[in-house]
């Protein structure tokens, strides 16, 4: 079986897409050659800035041949029948075959193809792929049709096996396949060929061209880290930057440099944001320093004669020019902040627009601060400092260096804070009230920032369900399935118990107060709380459905099923998420043990025999007469309920659920008993009456935690 090359050589490939493109280029050739019958045993692909590689191990010489029988219509059919059959077919009427069916005759058609051999399918699948190749973006160039993310220049193409090496006979716009590639842009620019994937990427190697993204990604972490160990420092980890970086360069060479001493006084963040998105370096730092930024390393992707010097020249002067601005920035801004107490930035937000139906940035600020004033007792804040919190937290976004580096906001709000004089904890909420980010990022803690986070999070998801802009299925351009799960997790991991409803009714209360306004009729309707609460329940309602959503993606990733969390929100109490979380983890545990299972079961069969016997006109919820007692069963079963039920209240008025649960399912043994000895709908309309009570009493008592109805299995 021969191994199949395929090598696409173009200008360079933007980085963020290399990854993606060597994927769907395994990913089409290989569904392509499979389609045609040409199987493989293994499928390697490889990226990097100027080619995408495909190596495919065990490709079977040649299709194998294959037989169809396709049954067609009857042999009396209508021609139009016959000649639709025949187009399906592409065959003659000749060519058919009258077979005997129960329906009389049949034509059949026999449809033989011959193998092919593999440098024919190779051919077609390769063409198809390029020249529909799924970049984001791509061009023309030159006179031809062809689009490619930038102009490709030679494709290499061969079939190995151990009697000789064949290429492909496959020409794209005037570019045919060969068995030639090419090494490094400028230490090894001259083409040469090769004879298989080994000698490829041996001989690429030799001519200063690492072919795995991994080998040149591991080749810079190493390298780096023993250039600053060496001198006592140590590289700021930065795996995207580090997988960016590797897709710039096909020799990677790794230089450490000096950053100039003027500079070293800003703020890590500072350094290493400006290092990253205008050079491309990594920082390193001195841990004996609290961790400042003190040199640099970047990557060329050349070897030369002055080791580097010359490189490192360069990008020390225009790194200087860039640190310069930042300098400039920070110091002008230290200034605004200490001598008007970041108060030009504040005023500055009127004129910022958050959104054409939201007003400016000045009017949600005031929004969370009125709403993280209302939050602060819930979370054991100080309403004064959540306030005040909330009213600058937005203030950086005027500052001159968070208008250079919006991934700096909040963190920049923080230094900026400090250096106004305000309290420590109202400036780590500038920073911490944006967070969490993501769901790996983490969660504030302290009183003041989880107000403020919290007050900004609402206001938003609130904001964008008051004019209607909600998360449709794959879209969410505002990020607010982010913001719930923020919230989720702020209220989860704080601890904090919070009615969502009570919330979203007072935030979307005051947006729509806002929309009312801002068409004129807004005086009106302040005096018709009526006509606000009916515009706002609805939106409420679905708000909360959409956090529910939400909590069973969050709580599914930890374990708990979506049953489980449906059974608990059929309770009372469930926007408050805290608490509907306790009950979910009490009934998750209890669902692991043999009894709490049995116990289950025994509450679903109870339940069905009790709804069809009410039928939705009776009911059987006013307990048990033990002077109706016929078994023993009954008898223990009624005892067994009433001494559970003193132990389950006081844990539930405690919302011990999980206590709670343990004690129903002590009462696993005498339902068993009770269903294996005794016949609920007997003749006697008094006896059965009672047991249907006592059957109540069951779903009464082991229902507290959970509806169990709406449980699987």
């Amino acid at each position: 079986m021969p191994d199949l090359l395929i090598e696409l050589f173009s200008e360079e490939i933007p980085a963020r897409m290399q990854a993606k493109a060597a994927d769907d280029l395994r990913r089409r050739v290989t569904d392509g050659l499979v389609e045609a019958g040409l199987t493989y045993a293994h499928a390697g692909a490889f990226a990097g800035p100027r080619r995408l590689t495909l190596a495919l191990e065990g490709v079977l010489a040649a299709s194998p041949a294959t037989r169809e029988e396709r049954k067609g219509p009857r042999v009396d059919a209508p021609e139009k029948a016959l000649e639709g059959f025949l187009r399906s077919t592409g065959l003659t009427k000749d060519q058919l075959e009258a077979r005997d069916d129960k329906k009389g005759q049949v034509w059949f058609a026999v449809i033989e193809k011959e193998g092919r051999p593999a440098a024919d399918i190779v051919a077609e699948v390769l063409e198809e792929t390029v020249r529909n190749f799924p970049w984001p973006k791509s061009m023309r160039w030159g006179d031809g049709s062809l689009r490619w993310v930038r102009p490709l220049h030679a494709i290499l193409c061969i079939l190995t096996d151990e009697a000789e090496t064949q290429v492909v006979p496959v020409e794209i716009d005037g570019i045919r396949a060969g068995d030639t590639t090419r090494g490094h842009r400028f230490m090894a620019p001259e083409p040469f060929a090769v004879t298989g994937f080994d000698d490829y990427a041996a001989r690429l190697k030799r001519a200063r061209v690492m072919l795995s993204a991994e080998e040149r990604q591991d080749a810079i972490r190493n390298e780096a880290q023993t250039l600053a160990f060496a001198s006592g420092l140590e590289v700021v980890e930065d795996a995207g930057l580090l997988a960016e970086v590797a897709g710039l360069v096909e020799w990677p060479v790794v230089l450490m440099g000096e950053i100039g001493e003027e500079f070293l006084d800003l703020p890590p963040e500072v350094l290493q944001t400006s290092m990253k998105e205008h050079q491309k370096f990594f920082s390193v730092r001195d841990a004996r320093r609290s961790g400042q930024i003190v040199r640099f390393i970047t990557v060329a992707n050349r070897e030369t004669d002055d080791d580097g010097a010359t490189i490192l020249a360069g990008n020390q002067k225009v790194l200087a020019a860039r640190l310069s601005d930042a300098k400039f920035f920070w110091e002008n801004d230290q200034r605004i902040a200490a001598g008007a107490r970041m108060q030009p930035w504040i005023d500055s937000l009127s004129d910022v627009t958050f959104h054409a139906r939201l007003g400016s940035q000045a009017d949600r600020v005031g929004r969370i601060a009125a709403l993280a004033r209302e939050l602060a007792p819930t979370v054991g804040a100080d309403a004064d400092a959540a306030e005040q919190a909330a009213r600058i937290a937005k203030a950086d976004l005027s500052s001159e260096m968070v208008g250079e580096f919006p991934e700096l906001q909040g963190l920049m709000g923080r230094y900026y804070a400090t250096t106004a004089g305000f309290p420590d904890d109202v400036a780590a909420a500038c920073e911490d009230h944006y967070r969490p980010l993501g769901p790996s990022d983490a969660v504030p803690t302290a009183p003041v920032s989880v107000a403020v986070a919290l007050a900004d999070k609402l206001d938003t998801l609130a904001g964008f369900w008051a004019i209607d802009e909600k998360p449709t299925g794959s879209k969410d351009p505002f990020a607010l399935r982010r913001a719930a799960l923020g919230v989720i997790r702020l209220l989860l991991e704080n601890g904090v118990r919070l009615s969502l409803t009570d919330s979203f009714n007072n935030v979307l209360g005051a947006h729509e107060m806002e929309q009312l306004a801002a068409r004129g009729d807004g005086a009106e309707a302040a005096t018709d709380a009526i006509n606000i609460a009916e515009r706002v329940g609805p939106k409420v309602a679905d708000l909360l459905a959409f956090f529910h959503d939400r909590l069973k993606v969050y709580l599914r990733d930890r374990g708990i099923r979506h049953d489980v969390i449906d059974a608990c929100l059929a309770m009372e109490g469930s926007d408050d998420l805290a608490l509907l979380v306790k009950r979910a983890e009490a009934l998750a545990g209890i669902r692991q043990t043999e009894d709490g299972e049995n116990l289950i079961q025994g509450f679903k069969r109870a339940n069905n025999i009790l709804r069809q016997a009410e039928d939705g006109v009776v009911e059987y919820s006013f307990g048990a007469e033990p002077k109706f007692f016929e078994t023993d069963a009954e008898r223990t079963l009624f005892d067994a309920l009433s001494g559970a039920e003193k132990t389950i209240a006081p844990r539930m008025q405690a919302e011990d659920f999980g206590g709670a649960m343990q004690a129903m399912a002590a009462l696993r043994s005498p339902i068993d008993a009770f269903f294996e000895t005794v016949q609920v709908n007997t003749d006697s309309d008094i006896i059965r009456r009672n047991r249907l009570n006592l059957l109540g009493q069951i779903r009464a008592v082991t229902g507290q935690v959970a509806d169990l109805s709406r449980l699987e299995g």
